[in-house]
């Protein structure tokens, strides 16, 4: 795979495209931890603190690809990983016998299944790799990762993703991980609908939100997730670091998912809708946490936090990747 010993530390050749919230962290990550990386993003400019750590520019996927020995991608949707993945300057015309390809995007797993076959027919391998966690529990190093496909190409890699998370878990074939990804992450969005219920409650009997809150995160229903979200329904951060529209994303995957092999989701769609009610009063660029501003809205709590859906669709049209 090309590796080599530094300092008694394997470091190796890799790519990077997609260096977006987590991607560029992932890839900061990779560099702190020795290994040379070579990277694109769509807006090269949002690079410049990579570029500034040592990241080496390519012009495109294809020539990221082509560069290294193991190439990883985290993309926002399906979409988004073919326009990356496929097309003469895409991943995939970079490959070639021996090496391996990571995607780390939470996408259609039939979709990922299908880029893994072409990766095949160029005699490489590719690996689904999903994380779970949070910018925090990546900068933490708490990061979990979990993966599908090859088994010998994973144990090949293996080292290297722990370079990004202590857990690193097989899961199957491809596409498998990313199945595993889009069952978590279901729950993420179900336990923020509850406690933003409970704070909404709460709130409007006369207990302050900053007490219900505390309370909250200090009882029994607190999961590692809400302790570092439940904090954003007293104030957003500045940069979404998974917003309304990526998670309706992944629970319209799950809802899919969940029909084709006959298996009711009725809190995921529940909590699907509380989404779409976000995204109609213009919240869809916050957090997914933004549920319990609807819900607070909704029963006569808030209303400074809802914005113009008018102005949050020109703002979309407008910003850049």
């Amino acid at each position: 795979m090309g590796a080599a010993q530094k300092c008694g530390v394997t470091v190796a050749n890799l790519g990077f495209v997609g260096l977006g919230v987590m991607g560029g962290r992932i890839a900061r990550r990779l560099l702190a931890s020795g290994h040379r990386v070579t990277g694109y993003n769509r807006t090269k400019a949002k690079a410049k603190w990579l570029l500034d750590a040592g990241l080496q520019w390519a012009g495109s996927p294809r020539a990221v690809a082509q560069a290294v020995d193991v190439v990883l991608t985290m993309l926002t949707d399906t979409a988004a990983l073919q326009a990356v993945a496929r097309g003469p300057d895409g991943v995939l015309e970079g490959l070639g016998p021996g090496k391996i390809y990571i995607d780390m995007s939470t996408v259609s797993p039939a979709a990922s299944r299908e880029l893994a076959q072409d990766a095949v027919r160029r005699g490489a391998h590719m690996l689904d790799a999903p994380v779970s966690g949070s910018v925090s529990t990546l900068e933490e190093g708490k990061l979990s990762i979990m993966v599908g496909g090859d088994r010998a190409a994973f144990e090949r890699v293996k080292p290297i993703l722990h370079d990004i998370g202590p857990t690193v878990n097989y899961v199957g074939g491809n596409g498998q991980a990313v199945l595993m990804k889009i069952a978590t992450n279901l729950s993420l969005a179900v336990q923020m609908l509850a406690f933003s219920e409970g704070v909404a409650l709460a709130e409007k009997g006369g207990i302050p939100r900053e007490t219900a809150v505390a309370v909250l995160l200090n009882s029994v229903i607190a999961s590692p997730m809400l302790k570092y979200r439940g904090p954003f329904v007293l104030r957003m951060p500045d940069e979404a670091w998974f917003d309304v529209t990526m998670m309706q994303k992944d629970l319209s995957l799950a809802l899919e998912l969940g029909r084709q092999t006959s298996v009711p989701l009725p809190t995921t769609a529940v909590t699907n809708e509380w989404l779409s009610a976000a995204r109609s009063m213009g919240l869809s660029r916050q957090d997914f946490a933004a549920v319990c501003d609807v819900i607070a809205h909704l029963a006569g709590l808030r209303k400074d936090a809802i914005q113009d859906p008018k102005t949050e669709a020109r703002a979309q049209r407008t910003s850049s990747r």
